[in-house]
C-alpha cells in the first residue's frame, strides 16, 4: 500500500480570518469538507490498488470520477488555506513580482480585482475562480472551475484561487456570494501569491 493523502493543518487559527470569514465556517470547511475530500481520494486509491492486486473488475469510470473530484478538492483547498491570511497581514495591495505581473497583464490592480471578482461571482453552481500562470506566453490568466475536478487549463500552475461553493460562505453570507467575494479581498495573502508566481516564472 502506497502513501495516502493527509489533511494539512491550517497556517492560522480557525478564528484568524474573522470578521470576514467566521470561525464556524472555517471549522466546518476545513475539518469536515476538506477532510471528506482527503478520505474520498484515499478510498478511491484503495479501490484501484485492491483491483490491481486481486484482478477484480471495478466500475473504473465511477472510481476515477470519485478520485478526480476528491483529489481536486484536496489540492484546491490545500492551496486555498495558504492563499489567505489574517486581516492586517492579508488584504491591502500586493508587492513584488505579483504586483508587477498584475499591472503588466491586467493594466491595474483595480481591473484585476474587478475581473477576478466577476469570475468568482459568475461560476455556474459550485466551483472556483482561479488565477493561473502560463509560461508559454508569460501571462497570468483567469479561469473558472465548475465543481472541483481538476479541469483548469492543461495543468497550468495555480497562483491563487477562491472557493465559491456555498459551504464556503452560506453560514455567514447566506446566498449573497457577491458580498463574500468582496469580503475575501481583505484576507487575500498576496505574499503567498507572490511566492507561487516566483516559483513558476522562468
Amino acid at each position: 500500500m502506497g502513501k495516502r493523502y493527509e489533511l494539512p493543518a491550517l497556517p492560522y487559527n480557525y478564528n484568524a480570518l474573522e470578521p470576514y470569514i467566521s470561525e464556524q465556517i472555517m471549522k466546518l470547511h476545513h475539518g469536515k469538507h476538506h477532510a471528506a475530500y482527503v478520505t474520498g481520494a484515499n478510498a478511491a486509491l484503495e479501490k484501484l490498488e485492491k483491483a490491481r492486486k486481486e484482478g477484480s473488475p471495478i466500475d473504473m469510470r465511477a472510481v476515477l470520477r470519485d478520485y478526480s473530484f476528491n483529489f481536486g478538492g484536496h489540492v484546491l483547498h490545500s492551496m486555498f488555506w495558504e492563499n489567505m491570511a489574517a486581516p492586517g497581514r492579508g488584504g491591502g495591495k500586493p508587492g513584488g513580482k505579483i504586483a508587477d505581473k498584475i499591472n503588466a497583464d491586467f493594466g491595474s490592480l483595480d481591473t484585476f480585482k474587478a475581473q477576478f471578482s466577476d469570475a468568482a461571482k459568475t461560476v455556474e453552481g459550485s466551483g472556483w475562480a482561479l488565477l493561473l500562470y502560463d509560461a508559454n506566453i508569460d501571462q497570468l490568466v483567469l479561469t473558472q472551475v465548475e465543481k472541483q475536478n481538476l479541469m483548469h487549463l492543461a495543468g497550468l500552475p495555480i497562483i491563487l484561487g477562491l472557493d465559491v461553493w456555498e459551504h464556503a460562505y452560506y453560514l455567514q453570507y447566506w446566498n449573497d456570494r457577491g458580498k463574500y467575494v468582496e469580503a475575501w479581498w481583505n484576507v487575500l495573502n498576496w505574499e503567498d501569491a507572490d511566492k507561487r508566481l516566483g516559483k513558476v516564472q522562468k
